[in-house]
């Protein structure tokens, strides 16, 4: 039995990625003889009374013995170690997650100095890097890089990010602090399964949002910020109308989340174009619901838009969700698209120049009416969707906790 335990900043019934990641991850840890628990700050107590869905998870111990994320956490993080022994402890980062704050990408070197057993894992969910203080820009991407090279083994979610610490690491030797040979690509899974309610019928759930077979029901879902191109997506919207067609908006899933401070700010402007397209009665919000519901508005919609400003990757988990209920996507064009070779435009899904809503408009309106096309990228959808298996995932994962304990127990040896 291998003990884990997986420091986040989220996690059930907090809203976020990471947090239902984490609860999925833990799950299908447990058949495969791994035991998880998770350690949190305060917030989370702050959360567990509040009405919210939970995805399925293991029987996972929850410690939110942590004060904050600064830098009284280190200790608080040595104190837990040293009571439950765990044989890992798996970081779940990014920045938004841990307050935009750098101190745990830190935290790796501190629990080095004091040799403690735990072996020490990172999954970077994103390189975003975080705040710390102001005017120290370059240290910033230095405590990205310290995370990584202090941690035994590194996970990233997507080549993207896996290329980028590969090319920083890869052609420095190997050091006892940094095993270039545990830096593993391991993609994310789904946050929703298929999996609406038992009397679901398409017809139905979408005169909800008074669409008829001559609408085109545009979908979001996720949280939006920045990075995600919300005001794009109310600008194409107001494009596609004023072409004459009915097209509509259904925005999935909770609004601002526990994570990100900025979702806030960038929320009110998105509202505020809505309201200067006139868009308010074509525009609709389900909120936070539950996991049976989500699947449904996925379901019931006929395009999926998730216009990402950074380009479409995988580490984003409500993408992968979409795929995986086979819907037709529309997002937007990486940097690098032979880094992500399993996405074939126009076959899996359609992409937009990003940041261009008017390009995103031209996209999206000859899907109105062909449903022949709508039905072939629905498929390709489906089938890219079956890449992200959380058995597969789990089953990695473990493989790469067995390699870590078996090199730490192999290395002790010899020392011995």
């Amino acid at each position: 039995m291998i003990k884990v335990t997986f420091l986040t900043g989220e996690y059930p019934p907090m809203q976020g990625g990471i947090a239902d990641y984490t609860a999925y991850l833990a799950q299908h840890l447990t058949p495969l003889n791994v035991a998880s628990s998770i350690l949190i700050n305060h917030r989370w107590s702050e959360t567990i009374a509040s009405p919210a869905h939970l995805p399925p998870c293991s029987a996972a111990s929850v410690h939110p013995v942590l004060t904050n994320w600064g830098w009284r956490c280190w200790p608080g993080v040595v104190r837990f170690l040293k009571t439950h022994r765990p044989d890992v402890l798996h970081i779940q980062y990014q920045a938004a997650a841990f307050d935009l704050g750098g101190w745990v990408n830190w935290l790796p070197w501190y629990l080095k100095k004091r040799n403690l057993n735990a072996r020490l894992v990172t999954t970077f969910h994103d390189l975003r890097v975080p705040y710390i203080f102001p005017k120290v820009g370059p240290f910033r991407w230095r405590s990205m890089l310290a995370l990584a090279r202090y941690s035994d083994a590194v996970i990233c979610t997507n080549r993207e990010d896996l290329h980028i610490l590969q090319r920083v690491f890869e052609p420095v030797d190997a050091s006892p602090l940094f095993l270039v040979s545990l830096l593993r690509h391991i993609p994310l899974g789904s946050n929703v399964e298929p999996q609406p309610p038992a009397n679901f019928d398409r017809t139905v759930w979408r005169k909800k949002y008074q669409a008829d077979a001559n609408t085109l029901l545009l979908a979001y879902f996720g949280f939006l910020n920045e990075s995600k191109g919300g005001e794009e997506l109310i600008e194409a919207l107001a494009l596609l109308r004023q072409q004459g067609l009915d097209a509509r908006l259904l925005l999935i899933g909770g609004e601002l989340g526990h994570a990100d401070p900025t979702n806030v700010a960038y929320a009110q402007k998105v509202q505020k174009l809505i309201d200067r397209h006139q868009l308010a009665d074509v525009v609709y919000r389900t909120g936070y619901v539950e996991l049976p519901e989500v699947s449904a508005n996925l379901l019931a919609a006929d395009v999926v838009v998730m216009p990402y400003r950074d380009g479409v990757s995988f580490r984003r988990t409500t993408l992968i969700a979409a795929l995986r209920h086979g819907c037709p996507v529309v997002s937007t064009a990486p940097a690098d698209l032979t880094l992500i070779p399993e996405i074939r435009p126009a076959e899996n899904m359609l992409l937009a120049p990003p940041g261009d809503a008017p390009a995103l408009a031209a996209i999206i309106a000859p899907l109105v009416g062909d449903m022949a096309w709508r039905n072939k990228l629905s498929q390709g959808a489906k089938e890219l969707g079956n890449l992200f298996e959380w058995a597969k995932i789990a089953g990695d994962t473990t493989d790469l906790y067995h390699a870590l304990i078996h090199h730490s127990s192999a290395h002790l040896g010899a020392t011995v």
